[in-house]
């Protein structure tokens, strides 16, 4: 218990700017300066304390148009939400993969992007065939997309209902 009692309390220098560039990890200058090891320390507990990194309308209207699709991977604060290939029950020799990107924070008309894959399955191999890239249209992508921005707005009007 002896030990504990040579605890310093953390560095601070005589300099208010070489105190401030200390605490911000900055290294040359105070708000503006050059980061070597990750962010600042005021910047990153603004990022943690802000939540998710998109609009949230946006980001569960997504996770709400694609949920007959298997979610490989959905990140909620860089916006990306990519699915796994499925195949409709009614065309089984056919399969799409969708990757979605929300691009803002705001629930904007351009703050979605599809990409849309599809896959026809060719031959009769002991596999089932092989799969082949196929074009898709892009008005799949751009329904997609109004899919996603509808929903969200859906979402926002029932929320500002709910509010009253």
């Amino acid at each position: 218990m002896s030990g504990c009692g040579n605890i310093k309390p953390e560095a601070t220098f005589p300099d208010p700017d070489e105190d401030k560039r200390y605490r911000n990890g900055s290294l040359l200058g105070g708000e503006g300066g050059f980061t070597l090891l990750g962010p600042r320390r005021a910047d990153q507990d603004a990022q943690n304390a802000q939540g998710i990194g998109v609009n949230s309308f946006l980001w569960r209207a997504s996770l709400d148009t694609l949920a007959f699709m298997p979610i490989v991977s959905a990140d909620p604060f860089g916006g990306v939400i990519l699915t796994d290939w499925y195949s409709p029950p009614e065309t089984p020799n056919e399969r799409f993969k969708v990757n979605l990107y929300i691009l803002d924070r705001q629930l904007r008309a351009d703050g979605v992007r599809v990409s849309v894959f599809r896959q026809q399955r060719t031959g009769t191999g002991p596999n089932g065939g092989d799969w082949r890239d196929s074009g898709v249209s892009t008005e799949t992508a751009s329904k997609l997309e109004d899919t996603v921005l509808t929903r969200a707005r859906q979402m926002r009007i029932a929320q500002t209902a709910d509010s009253r």
